[in-house]
């Protein structure tokens, strides 16, 4: 049996996430979770990802890989780009929830508008677009927010407050080609979203466990 590991860093992706992997699987397999909400909250206090959080994650892929993981899965954008330091110290495949809604966005078009709760999210999901947008020669330009607010809802645990706030915001939202929900917290919305916008709308779990699956088939 094939063993994933999840490093999580907010409570409503911790209780879904697995269970969706497991659902669209084909086979049988094995997920361990870790729950380390520090590694987002330190760096959405202080202002930027400290080199005693840079260990902290470390540590926790260590774990992972101790736990005979043959994927990890880090499903919270602030972490991407210290994963990308991190993935040459490791022979394990480690994904990034924002890998693969990326490299979609920028396909979508030129005009991208990020929207985001925590504040540490936004300067990653930004330089991210950037490479998928370099990586195919292409201009983009960018538009970016966070929510504080909502983030504060869904911390407490109450989403229908966070997802009212967010989809408000998605509504008013005009001239761009494709609107990037940041978190994963968030990408339950991209559905919904048809409801209040034309404007196509991407989150990023759907993409990064298609990935994910896929990688399974081949180990």
């Amino acid at each position: 049996m094939k063993t994933i590991a999840l490093i999580h860093t907010v409570k409503p992706i911790l209780n879904t996430f697995s269970k969706t992997l497991r659902e669209n699987c084909e086979e049988e397999i094995l997920i361990h979770e870790i729950y380390d909400d520090f590694l987002a909250s330190n760096p959405n206090e202080i202002g930027f990802f400290s080199k005693d959080n840079k260990k902290r994650l470390y540590n926790d892929i260590e774990n992972c890989c101790l736990a005979k993981a043959s994927i990890i899965i880090t499903t919270c954008s602030t972490l991407t780009p210290i994963i990308e330091e991190l993935r040459p110290f490791f022979n394990v495949p480690i994904i990034a929830i924002d890998d693969e809604m990326g490299r979609l966005a920028v396909s979508k078009g030129n005009r991208i508008r990020v929207l985001a709760t925590a504040e540490s999210t936004i300067k990653p999901t930004v330089e991210k677009l950037k490479k998928e947008a370099k990586k195919l020669n292409k201009d983009i330009i960018i538009e970016s927010s966070f929510d504080l607010e909502a983030y504060e809802a869904m911390k407490e645990g109450n989403i229908v407050f966070h997802d009212n706030k967010l989809l408000k915001t998605i509504s008013e939202i005009k001239d761009f080609d494709v609107i990037v929900l940041a978190q994963a917290s968030m990408a339950h919305l991209a559905q919904l979203s048809k409801n209040y916008t034309s404007i196509e709308v991407i989150g990023s779990i759907s993409s990064c466990q298609e990935k994910v699956l896929n990688l399974i088939k081949g180990l």
